[in-house]
């Protein structure tokens, strides 16, 4: 298979996870199951069998120690279609996790939508827009309560 394929096909994955988060976030299975269970884990089973795949296959002067290093490595399709998958599991999971925390929070949902956005769109700046979010509701900054003994 193509990596122009397995990349449109992990595209169109996600969709149904996010399209849940945003339009039913409050369903059983939306948190429970799909958003961050289910699709999360098909694109890692699709990003394990990428990587697995391409262990023998990385370009010469191809690694992560620095920018030019990155691109030769990603002049490989399946090792890029693998970064993207990445992105997409993770970021879903993070989105799963914004609408958890703001249901338990009583954030309303109108305000995570936008955060939901641009986490799908730009990751890590809608989870900085949803700690903003939470923190001027909740006027709490720590995302855990302290142990006290």
């Amino acid at each position: 298979m193509s990596a122009d394929l397995i990349f449109a096909i992990c595209n169109f994955v996600v969709l149904p996870g996010w399209i849940l988060l945003i339009v039913l976030p409050k369903w059983k299975w939306t948190l429970a199951l799909i958003s961050t269970v289910i699709i999360p884990f098909v694109l890692g089973l699709v990003y394990v069998g990428l990587f697995a795949s391409q262990l023998g296959e990385f370009p010469e002067g191809g690694g992560l120690g620095s920018t030019q290093s990155l691109m030769i490595t990603f002049s490989n399709s399946y090792i890029l279609t693998a970064a993207w998958i990445h992105y997409l599991a993770f970021d879903l999971f993070v989105g799963a996790w914004e609408v958890g925390d703001a249901q338990k929070q009583k954030i309303s949902h109108w305000l995570v939508i936008p955060c939901l956005a641009l986490t799908f769109i730009a990751g890590p700046t809608g989870l900085v827009l949803y700690f903003v979010c939470r923190f001027v509701v909740t006027k709490n900054i720590l995302l855990v309560t302290p142990v006290r003994n």
